[in-house]
């Protein structure tokens, strides 16, 4: 389904999230030739959804050794329609509009599957994730990230951060809050009565100048989960293109 502007979000509950997720190591991204990010749009709320966010975990799995990186993030413009996705936040919904405008679309729609800021498709379209990611994993990154966390007061991680190979008038790094897993039963809307399943759900998105000098910045976690059901994820993206330059992960030590 499609829509041309994102729709207001009301509050309903939800149920507890549960958790389970493979470690990513600190540099375990950057070192390996070729790369490549997979984006998801999705949301609680639409019906369609559930195919690509299963698709996710399928590509996740099939390249837990290569160097792939997926992302979730779940868009507002669906919690009208009877079910307020608790992941959903305007700033995912602005992200899905800023490619709109890279790939020149009438209007943004879920599932919707970006790989390395270059190709776009529906999300539930298995064989052409896997033919895209094939494809992006014979170029190298142009650039390279390097992260640092320290879990430091409670409640928040400290994150030290700084780039190479990129160029700061053209490029933009983001920095993102990743939850590895969560399980909910949706009580209303499309997914009436469904548990859904999803991994490596963007909670906080920052976007930041590029530069080689360490900086730092905190993060806040979301009140009543742990350090450990959370990574970090770092992105370096050309601004005009879309074009994802380097990606990087840590695990909260």
């Amino acid at each position: 389904m499609k829509f041309i502007l994102p729709f207001s979000v009301f509050v309903i509950s939800i149920l507890t999230i549960s958790f389970s997720y493979k470690k990513i190591k600190k540099g375990q991204l950057s070192n390996q030739p070729g790369f490549a990010l997979v984006e998801l749009f999705t949301s609680e709320g639409c019906s369609s959804c559930p195919p690509a966010d299963e698709a996710l975990q399928e590509i996740q799995k099939k390249y837990n050794d290569k160097n792939v990186l997926v992302l979730a993030y779940h868009v507002d413009y669906w919690d009208k329609l009877g079910w307020k996705d608790i992941f959903s936040n305007a700033l995912f919904t602005e992200r899905q509009e800023y490619y709109s405008d890279i790939f020149r679309l009438n209007s943004i729609y879920t599932p919707q599957a970006i790989v390395n800021g270059e190709k776009e498709f529906t999300g539930s379209n298995k064989n052409k994730l896997i033919s895209s990611i094939d494809e992006q994993l014979n170029e190298k990154p142009a650039a390279s990230i390097k992260l640092k966390t320290d879990p430091g007061n409670s409640g928040k991680i400290e994150l030290s951060y700084s780039t190479e190979g990129s160029n700061s008038k053209d490029e933009q790094l983001i920095l993102l809050l990743v939850q590895k897993m969560a399980t909910n039963k949706i009580k209303r809307g499309e997914n009436e009565g469904r548990t859904l399943h999803h991994i490596n759900i963007v909670r906080e998105i920052f976007y930041l100048p590029v530069s080689a000098k360490e900086a730092t910045t905190t993060i806040n976690l979301p009140p009543e989960l742990k350090k450990e059901d959370f990574f970090v994820a770092g992105i370096i993206q050309d601004k005009k293109s879309g074009k994802i330059k380097a990606i990087e992960s840590s695990s909260i030590q």
